[in-house]
């Protein structure tokens, strides 16, 4: 290695143009990040854990946030099979399982409502996060949400109701991106995984915590038996606005900022000063001013403009398709579990209990993925989950087809409700908190933001379109598919799979500098896993070498 901290590699490593960045680059930042990109690569699990503990709790306890937007999802979904509620906003319908029902055009209205409002508040975030920065965005959107839950503990009507989830949506645009992102920003390549799996535990923690008081308050004969359930939102506000206000900045937007020193600050609170020194946190900012002019090199700009541009074109494909897949692979069913476990025949309070059993699959799904991605990649996990649910769901639609048959009818009821959380558990030891992590890793350092926030926005805009037909399919007075609608996801989750298999790239092990150049010599996705990178090497000669640092394919 030279004094520069460039050496030549074999010509068929994948390299960086290092000869440009080292007139950019002065010597000393060259070899220290050189340095920090060795350390991270041949750290071990263990030492990554021990350095980064505090970077670990500040993660997990800004990831909390989203247990907040778990939460809001599925009680409106639950409300639908909610008696006490539907006396309350619904009509009249003899034939159903409480005599009354919601009727399909307003659970749209009402499933929807945050999709929207979460889409705008997707849209401010990725521009505000990155001009004033993503605490102060964080905490005025935590200011904003203990308003507007007054709208939906207050409602009157199922309008006020919508126009309640709207406003909520909003900030809850926020919490989707800047959790993600901070997890991914703050630890080594080594716990990257698990923490950003750790945002789908956070989100099936809400789901379940709302599953569990909408099911305490059943037996409640007021208003307050639905109105509890919002109230509790407040709960956490202001411990989380607590966490907000002193967990350290991202050091990566410091960077961007150029603000150095002020991020080599943020890496010393983030990290065990015991074995991570002063100098190991100025290598680890000069690793992050490299991968930020490596990727200035192909894009000067950080607009949503650019994300449709180059190299970040297919990066942004991917996001979006990751996220927007979570729908395509036909979970929502599982997200509408109530009313679709009483279409298929199950009573109430059954129903209201295999919900609980269902929204459990979040918390346990994700501790078995953290298992698995000790041992599998991305690109793997991802693929066959979906290929796993595809099939569940056609075996769904089968039971549906045969539960008219009324000498076997309780049976295949059973049957359809143990799938449906068999479906669950695998969507979320695979899909669910795998999709966070494909894409914190695939987007480019610079446009971090605004990728999270699109790749976010495909998913609320396929919401939204479920959240249309989806209550059409299950509703007795729309369309009335029942269990017969897995037909139609499991067609959704095989089309889903061969994306998969054709543009999912694998992100595992890998640096961000290392993924930037695997994108910028674009690399086919199923070739990602083996292809060699070296972000500090030439294929040429380098005079001068003086020392000899190792670095892992």
């Amino acid at each position: 290695m030279s004094k520069y901290g460039i050496h030549e590699a074999p010509s068929d490593v994948v390299v960086a143009d290092n000869d440009e960045l080292a007139q950019k680059l002065d010597g000393k930042t060259l070899k220290a990040a050189a340095k920090a990109d060795q350390l991270e690569h041949t750290m071990t699990w263990r030492d990554a854990f021990k350095t980064h503990k505090k970077a670990i709790f500040w993660s997990m306890a800004l990831s909390g946030a989203l247990v907040m937007e778990g939460y809001d999802v599925v009680v409106i979904a639950a409300f639908y099979g909610h008696p006490t509620f539907l006396r309350r906003f619904g009509v009249e319908a003899p034939g159903s399982a409480n005599g009354y029902v919601i009727p399909a055009q307003w659970q749209s209205a009402l499933s929807n409502g945050s999709s929207a409002g979460g889409i705008i508040g997707l849209m401010v975030n990725g521009w505000a996060a990155d001009r004033y920065g993503p605490k102060i965005v964080m905490q005025t959107s935590i200011i904003a949400l203990t308003g507007f839950i007054f709208i939906m503990v207050f409602a009157k009507s199922l309008t006020m109701l919508v126009i309640g989830e709207v406003f909520c949506g909003i900030p809850w645009g926020v919490f989707q991106t800047l959790t993600t992102a901070y997890a991914s920003e703050v630890c080594p390549i080594q716990l990257r995984g698990y923490l950003t799996t750790y945002v789908n535990l956070c989100w099936g923690a809400g789901i379940l915590l709302s599953s569990g008081v909408v099911k305490a308050t059943l037996n409640i004969q007021s208003d307050w038996s639905w109105r509890l359930p919002f109230v509790l939102q407040w709960i956490w506000v202001a411990p989380l606005f607590l966490i907000v206000y002193f967990c350290p900045t991202s050091p990566w937007w410091l960077v961007r900022k150029g603000r150095l020193d002020e991020a080599e600050d943020a890496l010393m609170r983030l990290t065990n000063a015991d074995v991570y020194s002063r100098e190991d946190a100025k290598n680890t900012v000069a690793m992050m001013v490299h991968t930020n002019e490596l990727e200035r090199q192909v894009q000067e700009g950080t607009t949503y403009l650019e994300c449709f541009k180059g190299i970040d074109r297919r990066r942004t494909e991917v996001v979006m398709m990751v996220f927007a897949m979570q729908l395509l692979s036909g979970q929502n069913l599982a997200g509408q579990g109530v009313q679709f476990l009483q279409t298929a025949g199950i009573s109430t309070n059954l129903a209201f209990s295999l919900n609980m059993v269902l929204n459990s699959m979040f918390m346990i799904g994700t501790m078995v993925s953290w298992i698995l991605i000790t041992y599998f990649g991305r690109r793997t996990l991802y693929t066959a989950g979906m290929a796993t649910m595809c099939v569940v769901l056609f075996i769904i639609g089968g039971l549906g087809v045969i539960s008219s048959d009324a000498s076997n009818h309780n049976s295949v009821v059973y049957g359809i409700g143990s799938l449906l959380i068999a479906l669950n558990f695998f969507y979320n030891c695979t899909l669910g908190p795998i999709c966070y992590t494909l894409v914190s890793e695939t987007s480019s350092t610079r446009l971090r933001q605004k990728s999270v926030v699109l790749s976010r926005v495909s998913y609320q805009i396929m919401n939204i379109i479920c959240g249309i037909i989806v209550p059409r399919m299950l509703s007795p007075d729309s369309w009335n598919w029942g269990p017969k609608s897995g037909f139609f996801w499991a067609g959704s989750a095989g089309l889903s799979t061969l994306y998969c298999i054709l543009r999912l790239p694998e992100t595992k092990g890998r640096s961000y500098g290392e993924l930037d150049l695997l994108f910028e010599h674009k690399v086919p996705a199923w070739r990602f896993k083996s292809t060699k990178v070296d972000q500090f090497a030439v294929h040429h000669p380098v005079a001068d070498e003086k020392e000899d640092i190792k670095h892992v394919d």
